[in-house]
């Protein structure tokens, strides 16, 4: 019973601080009743998406992290039909078809991936079986979008990469603190246009609140998530490579380290790292110390330094006490401003979907997607480990 009532505790606290995912907030009251809910995830249900002919099937196999309803939300936005879904745990099956009850409950993984008809899967299995499940998912022949991380040791990664290059299919890891983050999307879009120059730097924050009550056994066991760089500061990564344009990177340095939880002796609080690449350098800082008296689950931020000016984003929360989130400010050679992105659209569904479609790579290319992974995994694995005086 001890199990499922961490896991019962984990949903309702994960769901509510899923890091900048649209469409969480429709999730069942139950799940969401006393935990916060994200600042910057818009509140939508489901009388409010949008009705469209589906354009492909797709199933969600693992929904351990409660990523997995950003994931849904995001394909479906996109134009998928969710059509089924498995899962060994009782409980998380149950509160997923509450909220999807047009999804099967599948019997058995091995019933979706038989199933000719779907196109793509995708999973918050525990992090470290995503990789395995991807693989499996290629070889039946359907693409495949997991939840970060999407592969937590080099290991996996030549697998999948070797499964990948055979099968011609996709293997897409859902960063969505750049593809479900209004305020990141329309960084990008400024950055394409030359707003502040050439890109130089990017640094990255990604700070959390932890509510060790509500995490479950596998989330204090690094074996389980990777460790905190490959985990968390993935996104990080991704936002380093896409912003300064780089196609090649390297690891300068990295450091991780338990400072203060003694109690989970394979658990990582705090980590950072310096990478420099072909087009830039960047700076990444993750922990897990967001005090209670902040109004969101982390003060997420992204500084994006340019030859000509500088873009900030407080992706989560403005603490000087404007609402809500995507708080984006731009600085140039003329003005100080602040630009309102609460109409952006968010195009990962879409464009994955289309690449489903297509056989092309829009939403995110697959080299990018396995270098934002590479480079998370050699930072975690060459990490300094960081002693504190006690």
């Amino acid at each position: 019973m001890k199990p499922q009532a961490n896991r019962r505790r984990f949903i309702k606290e994960s769901v509510a601080t899923a890091a900048g995912l649209a469409g969480l907030a429709a999730l069942p009251n139950e799940l969401l009743a006393a935990a916060e809910r994200p600042f910057s995830v818009p509140v939508i249900g489901s009388t409010t998406r949008l009705q469209r002919a589906a354009r492909i099937r797709f199933s969600a196999i693992g929904l351990n992290h409660g990523h997995i309803y950003g994931q849904v939300e995001a394909v479906i936005r996109g134009g998928g039909q969710l059509v089924s879904f498995y899962a060994k745990e009782p409980d998380l099956a149950a509160a997923f078809t509450k909220r999807y009850p047009e999804a099967k409950l599948a019997k058995s993984e091995k019933e979706i991936l038989d199933d000719s008809s779907i196109q793509l899967v995708v999973s918050a299995a525990i992090p470290d079986e995503r990789a395995p499940l991807g693989i499996r998912v290629m070889k039946a022949g359907k693409d495949y979008m997991a939840d970060k991380p999407g592969i937590t040791t080099l290991e996996q990664l030549a697998e999948v990469r070797k499964v990948q290059k055979e099968t011609k299919r996709i293997y897409s890891i859902m960063y969505s603190e750049r593809f479900e983050n209004k305020a990141t999307i329309k960084a990008g879009e400024l950055v394409k246009a030359g707003a502040i120059g050439k890109v130089i730097q990017t640094i990255g924050l990604g700070p959390h609140r932890i509510t060790p009550k509500s995490r479950p056994e596998w989330f204090w066991d690094k074996q389980r998530f990777g460790g905190i760089i490959c985990d968390i500061a993935s996104h990080q990564f991704d936002q380093f490579l896409f912003f300064t344009g780089s196609t090649q990177a390297e690891v300068v340095a990295s450091q991780v380290g338990n400072t203060n939880h003694p109690d989970h002796p394979k658990f990582e609080d705090f980590g950072d790292a310096m990478v420099r690449g072909n087009g830039g350098t960047g700076y990444i800082r993750v922990d897990w110390f967001t005090p209670d008296g902040l109004k969101s689950w982390g003060d997420g931020r992204l500084t994006i330094l340019g030859t000509d000016g500088f873009i900030e984003i407080r992706k989560n929360v403005d603490i000087s006490g404007r609402d809500g989130g995507n708080h984006l400010f731009l600085v140039d050679n003329k003005e100080t401003k602040t630009i309102d992105c609460s109409q952006v659209v968010t195009p990962y569904g879409t464009l994955l979907i289309d690449d489903i479609l297509n056989r092309t790579e829009t939403a995110m290319t697959q080299a990018h997607c396995f270098l934002t992974t590479e480079l998370a995994l050699k930072a975690q694995k060459q990490a300094q480990d960081v002693k504190l005086k006690v």
